[in-house]
């Protein structure tokens, strides 16, 4: 009996986990995301008056971008090796803005990306020696 109903849970887990996938396009959508968060895609974000439709600023590069809050936003972009700037930007009632992915990049739908961070997992450690 206890056979027979482990069977059947791992089959009603197998059929849920199948339906979990997603499309196509979650996937592409999701690497692409995951590329640009890695500084590997070419973006311009521009914040605008609503109210004006004149343009405040653009930011141009290989750019990724961090809701903060609903107000707030930081835009980090890699700028040479191992060089970075980053951008506070504040949001109100009529400024908004919109991100423009510049070039293509190619992303396999049928590959998911895990990126590790080295410096994410092991911290980078001073060692202080005494004289």
């Amino acid at each position: 009996m206890k056979k027979k109903f482990l069977i059947f849970f791992i089959g009603v887990i197998a059929i849920v986990s199948a339906g979990c996938e997603g499309t196509e396009a979650d996937t592409v959508s999701h690497n692409l995301s995951k590329s640009a968060d890695s500084f590997e895609v070419q973006r311009r974000v521009v914040f605008f008056n609503g109210i004006t439709d004149k343009y405040l600023l653009t930011v141009e590069g290989l750019c990724a971008l961090n809701t903060d809050s609903e107000k707030k936003l930081t835009v980090t972009c890699k700028v040479g090796d191992n060089q970075y700037k980053k951008h506070y930007l504040g949001l109100s009632d009529n400024v908004s803005y919109f991100v423009e992915q510049t070039d293509a990049k190619f992303e396999d739908a049928f590959h998911y990306k895990v990126i590790f961070r080295p410096e994410a997992i092991v911290p980078d450690i001073e060692i202080q020696t005494s004289k």
